[in-house]
């Protein structure tokens, strides 16, 4: 786990490496080639995980120096590659995975990708071919993001290196902004909002001829990964289970290879407890092995506070715990500084939990931390999948199920059923009864000007929306049931940005996060089973509650409810933090004057501050883009 830089064309300087020391405590290497009449630099910040000699440091070379390497990330099955490549001659001079793959490449070229089990994002210099060879891990977990000038070209871990870059505007992407302040999402897309920084996707590659590179010209990556089809795997529902069980479990035995110490998150919630449980049971069994350290969010008040779960599933595995209690005061306090970590705008006060977590991970001396992302992406874990799977049924004229699903929800959730029938029928309502129904249920006082009919939104229209441009972007067919959900989750929408948000926060804090649910011998697996595998009644990812039956305790597998890292807003917003919502509100209009309706946006606040409309994460997005402005200088 490090930070990487690789450019071309441009001057090499240690300023690039320098903005993200956080992200490699443990070593530094700046290196430059001349190839093919270009200028090429590798940089490396490390983070020692595995073999933590300096043998281990980058830039590595290997074939006699033919191939340079830079490589953020791990490659879990590291020693069965290694193996493997020893059969056939390879001799090796560290006990690292970065060594491994590296000869991985010089053994299989381009085809090594299908081989890694792992989250990566790496450059390989042929000083031989005048190849640069980049490549990200086949969901997006570490980071590559590009810039491109009449310079030169570069690469980086982070968006704040190539902000350094000369030629290099600190503009925002209007586009992308009113995606993240109407919607929060970010991420979906090629694009950054930075207009001029980009990304490589998770599943993409790149392959530059260095002998006819031409600064400035446009840059395509290709996909080398995609997701199976939705529905492909057919099983009933104790073959699917074990067969669940099995693939995380030994997911799991791969993220706990490491030669430092090694906790988790654990939020309560079904993923995290999921992820404690085997690794504990793993760790006992293991001579030696000892237990497994846990860190957790805690809060005073009960609504959104886990204790008992999270108690749960320490009393059961015999974890050594670790609580935090993240502070309103601390949410305004460090937004500055998260924001800086973050390099972007983050929707919600809920990344400041997360860093809290990881925060005391750091404080414990706990280096490495294995996390939940990407359970709710597969397995259709988010309320919001209900409209689909209702549809679905109500389509499919699956009468019953639709009705006992209405029944469960208002038991379970406490979603009145007349709610539920607004939501399935009123868009299949002519319009006119629909825009009547929409006026009767509109918030008293919410009218207005809208808050983003603006100077700035008015150059987009047409607008498709933040999620349909996700689909095009990669090519997805429109979502019709929870399978087209959980694959666009996956591969174009949440996935992508919470994976940015972990990413951030546990390397602000130089810990290795790791992602257990996201092998994706375990995603391709979930992505093809039948929706009936992940929606039930008010049941969420139903393959996993079977597939953890005993080994987790009951009341995590019978919970109906969904917090994850909440925070509660609605107590901190209207109470202690409302003079700073509103301050932050004003800040953000002062610094972006033609983004957002100034009219609509202030009655939208107080509406949410007085009663009069719902506190949702509209709130911080507002003024975190103020927060976001002044840290980086961006203007529109």
């Amino acid at each position: 786990m490090c930070g990487i830089w690789i450019s071309v064309g441009l001057e090499p300087h240690e300023k690039y490496l320098d903005v993200i020391a956080h992200r490699g405590p443990d070593g530094h290497g700046l290196k430059t080639f001349e190839i093919g009449g270009q200028l090429v630099t590798f940089g490396h910040r490390r983070l020692a995980i595995i073999d933590t000699s300096s043998a281990g440091l980058q830039p590595m070379a290997f074939a006699d120096e033919r191939y340079w390497l830079v490589f953020n990330g791990e490659i879990y099955n590291y020693r069965e590659l290694k193996a493997e490549l020893e059969a056939k001659g390879v001799v090796f001079h560290t006990h690292s995975d970065s060594e491994v793959l590296v000869a991985a490449y010089a053994e299989w070229g381009e085809a090594c990708l299908d081989r890694f089990m792992g989250m990566f994002a790496f450059a390989i210099l042929d000083r031989a071919a005048h190849t640069l060879f980049l490549a990200r891990d086949r969901f997006g977990i570490k980071p590559l993001y590009f810039a491109s000038t009449g310079a030169g070209l570069a690469f980086a871990s982070e968006i704040k290196q190539l902000l350094e870059v000369p030629g290099i505007a600190r503009r925002g992407n209007v586009a992308r902004l009113f995606d993240f302040v109407s919607t929060g999402m970010t991420d979906h897309t090629n694009q950054t909002l930075f207009a001029d920084v980009h990304q490589l996707r998770g599943g993409e590659k790149l392959r530059i001829n260095l002998d006819s590179f031409t600064a400035g010209r446009p840059i395509t990556p290709e996909r080398w990964y995609r997701l199976p089809e939705p529905g492909s795997i057919r099983l009933d529902a104790r073959a699917a289970a074990e067969r669940f069980r099995e693939l995380l479990d030994t997911s799991v035995g791969l993220h706990l290879r490491s030669d430092v110490p090694v906790g988790s998150c654990l939020s309560g919630g079904l993923d995290s407890s999921a992820i404690v449980s085997l690794a504990s049971r793993r760790l006992a069994g293991e001579p030696g092995g000892g237990h497994m350290h846990t860190v957790s969010a805690c809060y005073a008040e009960k609504r959104v506070d886990e204790r008992p779960f999270m108690e749960a599933v320490v009393k059961q595995s015999g974890c050594s715990p670790y609580y935090v209690y993240p502070r309103y005061e601390d949410a305004f306090s460090l937004a500055e500084k998260i924001t800086w970590h973050q390099d972007e705008p983050y929707g919600s006060t809920s990344i400041f939990a997360q860093w809290s977590v990881f925060s005391e991970a750091h404080t414990r001396g706990v280096t490495v931390m294995l996390d939940g992302q990407g359970a709710d992406e597969q397995l259709a874990g988010y309320h919001g999948g209900y409209s689909y799977h209702m549809n679905m049924l109500l389509d499919q004229r699956r009468f019953g199920e639709l009705l006992g699903t209405i029944r469960e929800r208002h038991r379970d959730l406490g979603v009145p059923a007349k709610e539920q029938l607004r939501a399935l029928f009123g868009p299949r309502l002519p319009y006119l009864l629909r825009g009547w129904l929409s006026r009767q249920a509109a918030v008293v006082g919410n009218t207005g000007p809208d808050w983003l009919d603006s100077e700035a939104f008015a150059t987009l229209k047409p607008l498709k929306g933040a999620f349909q441009t996700a689909l095009d972007q990669d090519g997805l067919p429109s979502v019709k049931d929870i399978g087209g959900l959980c694959q666009a989750m996956v591969q174009a929408t949440n996935l992508p940005m919470l994976l940015k948000y972990e990413d951030r926060n546990s390397m602000a804090h130089s810990i290795e996060a790791r992602v257990p649910f996201l092998d994706h011998r375990l995603v391709e697996f979930t992505i093809g089973l039948g929706n009936e595998h992940k929606m039930r009644g008010s049941e969420t990812k139903s393959v996993l509650r079977r597939a953890m039956r005993g080994i987790m305790p009951d009341m995590i597998c019978d919970r109906r409810d969904k917090l994850g890292f909440t925070t509660p807003e609605e107590e901190w917003f209207r109470g202690p933090l409302r003079g700073a919502i509103i301050d932050g509100m004003e800040e953000t209009l002062r610094r972006f004057p033609t983004l957002l309706n100034a009219e609509g946006t202030r009655r939208r606040v107080h509406n949410a501050l007085d009663g009069r409309g719902p506190v949702d994460f509209t709130l911080w997005r507002i003024v975190n883009l103020g927060i976001w402005s002044k840290v980086f200088g961006v203007t529109v």
